[in-house]
């Protein structure tokens, strides 16, 4: 949360009490959002009465947002620190840069702001809406959802009570069915699918409605559709989810297949939450065509790529892939069953769900509904004669028992695992309760990894980083100067962030036979640790530095998506 001294100023002219500040800062802490934004959710101001005070207090202007036009190069500040500090740049004069800001006591953002684009800032007052409106503008957005929402006429739909437990399924059915709902609905599939983002957020809460999409990693917001749509945007993702549209008290997930042409079809993955302003939307893009197969580009070093196709190529032994939910198991997996599928081979999988379908595989869907969880389909596995099992993920004892026994006895396994780094993956198989001298004899290989932003092509270029921050970063003192640091500075290309795309981190452990003794004699996660980097393995935190080194990532998402070591 970020520091303003907004609320000690309006203390002092009297215009809010003691008492409505304390509770301002309670919703704040509970809300996540901004002073101003919450000052005017407590109805203590309106917009405009806020912006006035604001100028008057400050002693500068409240300007029309919507009458200026924006020139997106005017600087490099991404859209992405924009829409997080609440300002935008309006005008530059030399060394001088006006931004337009929702908060001028907020120092942070303002120093921010001044230190990304190397000039002096001078301030404007704008309000809140007109500034988000041109967020969306800038981002594409903006004109697509006022195209749909001009076709809205007032009394087009109204919002359902959302603590009612039943609803008028027909009537709202049929208010899915008309041209504007129907047209957002489009626009945000389509819109996401452009943006090459990896899952849709539409969340409702007490007097909004928000869309965002996940774009390499990172949420961005999009759009705030009106609060009256709410219920028959969901309405609309559950029909073409084929869900039950009149029930809102418990979870629901489907999916949706959406044909964009003879050759390319998405499918998106629905999960329906109820919250407690409503039912929350989460889609995951599955676009097959997005899908990288070969782990050559994967981003993987000569190196370690050479042990792990090795290891998938051994007739035995267990292989597995480590890492948080959304950093690309499931690519490292289906890559390493492509590189082996051949004709001579059966290979069977179990998922929950299967993501993507390919030919000469035999996939299982999981469904503990009827009983077939992973146990159960690897118990069928072993009685179908595979070569090759790939387990989606092994989440408990049973799972990991059968694993390991089909890798100790002829069968290659390849699963994932939710472990931070390599080294714990063993104590967490032991964890789950099986026994040390099995894990140590059965697992070949173990690679964790993460997904880090790619510097943007189009727009990366040198940046001056002090020496004490690449040491503090665990870089060796040796290696400092050898290397030129990159970081991409906001171009049209990739939306102002200065990231497109990409590229995994991976720690590639294959288990030596020292890796072996340390588990057959229990050592814990750091000890197994110091035994593989002094053979030679990197941590997370090398891989990732290694890349910085490279050019292809920036030391800001080196730091982001790993720790130290």
């Amino acid at each position: 949360m970020s520091v303003s001294r907004l609320g000690d100023i309006l203390l002092r002219k009297q215009a809010i009490t003691k008492e409505q500040l304390d509770d301002v800062y309670r919703e704040m802490k509970l809300s996540g959002d901004s002073l101003p934004l919450t000052l005017i959710k407590k109805n203590l101001f309106t917009e405009e009465q806020l912006a006035k005070f604001i100028s008057t207090s400050f002693g500068r202007p409240v300007i029309d947002l919507s009458t200026v036009e924006i020139n997106p190069k005017l600087t490099t500040i991404p859209i992405d620190m924009m829409r997080k500090n609440m300002a935008i740049p309006v005008k530059r004069r030399g060394n001088s840069l006006t931004i337009a800001v929702v908060d001028p006591y907020d120092i942070n953002a303002l120093d921010e702001m001044g230190f990304v684009s190397g000039c002096q800032v001078d301030v404007v007052i704008v309000l809140e809406s007109q500034l988000l409106n041109k967020f969306d503008q800038l981002t594409g957005a903006g004109q697509q959802l006022e195209d749909v929402m001009g076709e809205l006429g007032a009394d087009d739909m109204e919002i359902v009570d959302t603590e009612e437990a039943a609803m008028d399924a027909r009537s709202l059915t049929a208010s899915t069915e008309e041209a504007p709902v129907v047209k957002l609905v489009n626009l945000i599939l389509l819109d996401a699918i452009k943006r090459g983002a990896s899952d849709i957020h539409i969340e409702p809460y007490e007097k909004i409605v928000r869309v965002r999409y996940r774009i390499d990693g990172v949420l961005q917001e999009i759009m705030r559709p009106p609060m009256k749509m709410r219920d028959a945007i969901v309405s609309r993702i559950k029909i073409q989810s084929r869900l039950d549209i009149s029930e809102r008290r418990v979870p629901q997930d489907g999916r949706i297949k959406l044909r964009l042409s003879k050759a390319k079809t998405v499918d998106f993955r629905v999960s329906i939450l109820p919250t407690l302003f409503g039912e929350k939307v989460v889609m995951r893009l599955l676009d097959p065509s997005n899908l990288q197969l070969d782990m050559e580009k994967l981003g993987y070093e000569a190196g370690d790529l050479k042990n792990f196709k090795e290891q998938v190529h051994q007739p035995y032994g267990m292989v597995l892939v480590t890492g948080p939910t959304g950093s690309g198991k499931t690519v490292s997996l289906y890559s390493a069953v492509a590189e082996v599928n051949q004709p001579g081979v059966n290979i069977c999988t179990a998922e929950d769900p299967v993501e993507f379908n390919f030919m000469g595989i035999n996939q299982v869907n999981v469904n503990t509904a009827v009983g077939m969880d992973f146990p159960a389909a690897l118990k069928s596995f072993l009685r179908q004669d595979p070569d090759i099992i790939l387990i989606g993920e092994i989440r408990d004892h049973d799972t990991a028992a059968i694993g390991i026994k089909a890798a100790l006895t002829g069968h290659l396994v390849l699963a994932t695992l939710h472990t931070n780094d390599a080294p714990s993956t063993m104590t967490r198989l032991i964890n789950m309760g099986i026994e040390s001298f099995l894990v140590g004899s059965a697992v070949n290989l173990v690679t964790a990894q993460r997904l880090a932003r790619r510097n943007c092509a189009g727009c990366t270029e040198p940046v001056e980083i002090p020496p004490e921050a690449l040491i503090d970063a665990g870089m060796k003192e040796e290696d400092i100067g050898t290397f030129t640091p990159m970081r991409g500075k906001g171009c049209g290309k990739c939306n102002g962030t200065g990231y497109k795309g990409r590229v995994g981190i991976y720690q590639v452990m294959p288990v030596y036979e020292e890796i072996r003794e340390a588990v057959y004699a229990d050592k814990n996660s750091d000890e197994i640790n110091a035994v593989a980097v002094r053979l030679g393995v990197k941590t997370l935190r090398m891989a990732a530095l290694n890349k910085v080194k490279e050019g292809s990532v920036s030391l800001e998402e080196c730091l982001r998506v790993t720790v130290a070591d």
